[in-house]
């Protein structure tokens, strides 16, 4: 026995290690209540990450915005970077609201901790081989989608930073916008920086801030994924254990448990619905708003016929595909989600009642009834984060770009 847990719990630490390690870093990772110094060390990351973001790049972008404002194309370059970090400030102060919970004792209750308290007891209660083999399926794809998204901010934060240190650019510098030699993000200090050390201490303080933000901006996202593809995952087993109730010696056991987890993982979605709903609104809202604005310089470079280094091109491209697969990411899990609830109610639809116990069998109501309500994620409760979604937002925002194009000849 205590080789099947610590079996158990070496696959819970390989699920969610990529994710912990992410999250820990900015300190948005739920502490264990009973370690009071991990509460304190987490307490103080989130300090510093909320401090560095708000003064070192959402203060200083957001000035820049002023002093530029009136210029479009200065503005919407500007709202490149602005838009993404303060989505990240939206994402770091709902997660941190979040995990204050509610209650009157000293271990208080928090959401977060208690969805991740699930996976653990998922991954080390006992289970059949191939249950095991779907969550490990269901893992590997959130460790996969994880490391892919390291790679693709690692090559982000390399084409931001990394060209300046060779003197190049990937955003038009004027004298409105740089005083002397340009950052890598359009801003604006109190404090002449175009002297050294002061131009360098900024460029690496920008630098080790756009670190952060990037973990808060992703890590929110590969959070979701990991909650969603588990329950997913854990979906399926039901569906495996509807499909052959026949294996079981007493029906009305094996229904009962299949009863009580279904509504589990009922409750489940609905926690996590309700923690990230509306931090999906705002994806949705700052992926619409980026789409249209990189569809106004792509308008306006085909218009005016501009030059366009092979440097902006590679930012611009990069800028329209990083906000893209985020949001292709939540509408893909919010689809797998639907998907795999549509088969728990088909498969107590479908099961051969007729060859059981009629006392029995009338159980069945009781899981076909909790099935015929879809389980999904929505975008502050107002439509459903699917894949149906996600090409309706692509259309609509192609057509801002189809009437400029028409206004434009």
């Amino acid at each position: 026995m205590e080789l099947k847990w610590k079996f158990a719990a070496t696959d819970f630490e390989w699920a969610v290690s990529l994710n912990r390690h992410m999250l820990k870093i900015v300190g948005l990772w739920p502490p264990d209540n009973r370690d009071a110094r991990e509460i304190v060390k987490s307490k103080l990351r989130r300090l510093y990450n909320i401090v560095t973001l708000f003064f070192i790049l959402t203060i200083p972008i957001l000035m820049a915005l002023m002093r530029v404002w009136g210029d479009m194309i200065l503005m919407v370059e500007n709202m490149q970077y602005a838009l993404p970090i303060l989505c990240a400030v939206f994402k770091v102060c709902i997660l941190w609201y979040k995990q204050k919970g509610t209650g009157c004792t000293k271990l208080l209750f928090i959401d977060l901790l208690s969805l991740i308290d699930m996976i653990e007891i998922d991954w080390t209660k006992s289970k059949t081989k191939k249950e095991r083999d779907v969550m490990l399926r269901r893992a590997r794809i959130t460790r996969a989608i994880v490391m892919s998204g390291w790679v693709i901010t690692i090559l982000t934060l390399i084409i931001t930073f990394g060209l300046p240190c060779f003197g190049l650019t990937a955003r038009h510098t004027t004298n409105l916008t740089d005083f002397g030699r340009p950052l890598p993000i359009q801003s604006y200090y109190l404090y002449n920086i175009s002297t050294s050390p002061r131009f360098e201490l900024t460029l690496l303080a920008q630098g080790f801030t756009m670190i952060t933000t990037s973990l808060s901006y992703c890590g929110f996202d590969h959070f979701l994924g990991l909650l969603i593809l588990h329950v997913c995952g854990q979906l399926e087993n039901l569906h495996l254990r509807l499909m052959h109730m026949e294996m079981y010696s007493n029906f009305n056991v094996a229904l009962k448990y299949n009863v009580q987890d279904h509504i589990r993982l009922i409750r489940s979605v609905e926690l996590i619905d309700n923690i990230f709903g509306l931090m999906l609104l705002v994806i949705v809202i700052f992926f619409s708003i980026m789409f249209c604005l990189q569809g106004f310089l792509l308008v306006n470079v085909v218009h005016q016929k501009s030059q366009v280094s092979p440097i902006q091109l590679i930012w611009f491209v990069t800028a329209l595909v990083y906000p893209f697969l985020h949001m292709f990411l939540c509408c893909v899990v919010g689809e797998i989600l639907v998907t795999q609830s549509e088969k728990i109610h088909r498969a107590t639809y479908e099961y051969a009642w007729y060859d059981t116990d009629p006392k029995a069998a009338k159980n069945l109501i009781m899981i076909t009834l909790r099935a015929n309500k879809t389980l999904c994620i929505t975008a502050g409760k107002m439509f459903p984060m699917t894949m149906a979604s996600f090409c309706n937002l692509l259309k609509t925002s192609a057509g801002y770009i189809s009437v400029l194009l028409a206004k434009q000849n």
